[in-house]
């Protein structure tokens, strides 16, 4: 992971620890000195044994490698990956300079590629991936029981201060005790809580197979569909393209006990799914993913989206755009449209014209402004509306897929075509 100046992020985990230290231990101090219940044996165990298991998974949590993609890596499909490139699926990231497998993201914290994921957690500051979810999962599970189990011993002892609240102060608990308890009741509380919806969530996504950012993808193309209805089932890409958006469905869930199987590692073995030591599932199994066959073999996720289709190779102006997508019968046939694309490129350059790429909504829309501006002498909009626009779409949380980790940049934004050697090694391959 990539190291840089200090930031208050680098404050997080210290924090949890702080957190965890501070309920699982002086929790006991608090116990051992409150005479009307004594700290019963059973209960010292108990409490130590969750504490050893949060603090284990927490660690795995942090520490263990989300994965990334091997440089050689390829898809199978060569007609897929040709298809998913027309639809706008991004399977080529230019920044990690590598093919992207099914379900992989670019992160923009750990700046790589990272196998199925589903968020970047700022509070174990590591991705939770393909290969982090099993000790993330049992984190959060452990973190939540055995906060519960010391929600309960402190209900019984507060109870018995309220019961006995009338009683001279000399009889009862010290007001340093009284403050402990209180605190201690508060902040647990308010932490169990958090973190039962956070877990009840996760156990949902794993029950689904459907990761935090896959959530998002599946809400966005309700939203396109919705849409896309007022439009005879079409939408309007870059260059004018119209893009058909049709009803896809989501194809990794295999049904609830295979999906918690592939989730926790591959195992069907129940106890391992809660065994805090258990092995982190290989890379290589967060490359490629069963489908349960609801589409047809050509079809891929994320369904499209006319925010992440190319603008149109043969020319960048509206009246000149590709109403069809482009298909290449051959990698030498698709080097060669590379090439010709190129020499246009160099035409435009020597004719004093900017290549251009597609950019962000809010950079297009001030562009316009200003060129309206110019002709009508109105004052252009603000950069305020840099997240306006498709790009700027959030889900009924709020939520952006910046949120996740995710690097908008690569996600929309990035037109870069797969490199000519690429494509030539590829095409030296098949040969």
């Amino acid at each position: 992971m990539a190291h840089g100046p200090f930031s208050i992020s680098e404050l997080a985990t210290p924090a949890v620890s702080t957190l965890i230290g501070f309920l699982a231990y002086s929790s006991q101090y608090f116990f051992l000195r409150f005479e009307a219940i004594p700290f019963r044996k059973n209960e010292i165990w108990t409490v130590n044994i969750f504490a050893t298991c949060i603090w284990i998974c927490y660690y795995r949590t942090c520490t263990v490698d989300p994965g990334r993609v091997p440089k050689d890596w390829e898809p199978a499909d060569r007609k897929q990956l040709e298809a998913d490139r027309v639809s706008g699926r991004q399977r080529w990231c230019r920044r990690c300079e590598a093919y992207k497998p099914p379900r992989a993201h670019h992160c923009r914290t750990c700046q790589r590629c990272v196998p199925k994921m589903d968020h970047h957690c700022p509070w174990t500051r590591n991705c939770v991936s393909h290969s982090t979810f099993p000790h993330f999962i049992r984190f959060l599970f452990y973190a939540v029981t055995g906060m519960s189990y010391l929600e309960s011993l402190l209900l019984e002892r507060a109870s018995l201060i309220w019961r006995h609240r009338d009683l001279p102060s000399y009889l009862g608990p010290s007001l340093f005790q009284m403050a402990h308890i209180l605190i201690l009741f508060v902040i647990n509380s308010l932490t169990v809580f958090a973190l039962f919806i956070l877990l009840a969530r996760s156990l949902w996504t794993l029950g689904s197979n459907v990761t935090t950012i896959e959530s998002w993808e599946i809400e966005r193309h309700k939203t396109l569909l919705r849409r896309a209805r007022y439009f005879g089932g079409y939408l309007e890409g870059p260059g004018g393209i119209k893009i058909r958006i049709k009803k896809q469905e989501f194809p990794y869930d295999i049904g609830i006990l295979a999906n918690i199987k592939a989730g926790m590692g591959g195992s069907i073995n129940i106890l391992s799914w809660f065994w805090p030591l258990a092995q982190t599932p290989s890379p290589q199994s967060g490359l490629d993913f069963e489908v349960n066959g609801f589409e047809e073999s050509n079809v891929s996720w994320p369904p499209p989206d006319p925010d992440r289709i190319p603008l149109p190779a043969k020319s960048f102006r509206n009246d000149d755009a590709f109403t069809d997508p482009q298909t290449y019968s051959s990698a030498y046939e698709q080097v060669e449209a590379f090439n010709r694309r190129k020499a246009e490129d160099l035409k435009r350059q020597k004719a004093g014209m900017e290549v251009q790429r597609r950019k962000r909504f809010g950079k297009r829309l001030k562009e316009e402004n200003n060129r309206d501006s110019d002709s009508e002498g109105t004052d252009p909009r603000s950069d305020n509306e840099s997240d306006d626009g498709e790009e700027g779409w959030k889900n009924s949380e709020g939520e952006r897929l910046r949120d996740f980790g995710v690097d908008e940049d690569i996600e929309f934004y990035d037109e870069e075509d797969i490199p000519l050697g690429i494509l030539m090694q590829q095409r030296s391959k098949r040969q």
